[in-house]
This record gives structure tokens, C-alpha cells and sequence, in this order.
């Protein structure tokens, strides 16, 4: 298993219609094989920044929906509502 840590900060005023549209992606991803869960966290103190943590099987289930059709479309309503492109670190468990 891995998680995928999600960074995004999100334009003022814009942060209604960004939770819209990443309630939407998380739904679609919900029914992608190897999805295993995931949260979004808001920075206390500053409601532009999102952490967004998921959980898939492996490495190869994220890459798969990372090019997916799906995501990019998805993405296209997000995008336009940051202020700076996401910033995405992949971790697996420690020994």
C-alpha cells in the first residue's frame, strides 16, 4: 500500500466551488480499481490550503489513474481555482 499526499492552495474566495469540484473527483475516484480511501484536511488558520491524503494498493493503481481520462477531467475544473500548481509526494510504509 501507498499514500498519496496532495498539496493544493486554493484562490480566495474561490473555496466553496474548489470543495464542489474536489467532492466530485474524489467521487469518481472512488470506483477506480486499487483506490483504497483518502481525506482532505484544511490548514487551520488559513482556508486557501488543502492536504488531500489517499490511500491505493500499489504504485501502479495511482500512476493509472493519475493519466487517467477520468482525472484530467476532473482536473479541469480544479485547476483554474489554485494559485500554483498541486504539489503530489508519494510514501510507503516504513520498516
Amino acid at each position: 500500500m501507498i499514500k498519496v499526499i496532495i498539496e493544493r492552495r486554493i484562490m480566495p474566495g474561490l473555496e466553496e466551488e474548489f470543495e464542489q469540484a474536489a467532492q466530485e473527483a474524489m467521487r469518481v475516484s472512488l470506483g477506480i480499481r486499487g483506490f483504497i480511501g483518502g481525506e482532505t484536511l484544511v490548514e487551520l488558520g488559513h482556508t486557501d490550503r488543502r492536504l488531500m491524503i489517499t490511500k491505493w494498493r500499489d504504485i501502479r493503481a495511482w500512476k493509472e489513474w493519475h493519466s487517467s481520462e477520468a482525472r484530467a477531467m476532473a482536473m479541469q475544473r480544479i485547476l483554474p481555482l489554485l494559485t500554483e500548481d498541486e504539489t503530489i509526494r508519494i510514501y510507503e510504509p516504513g520498516y
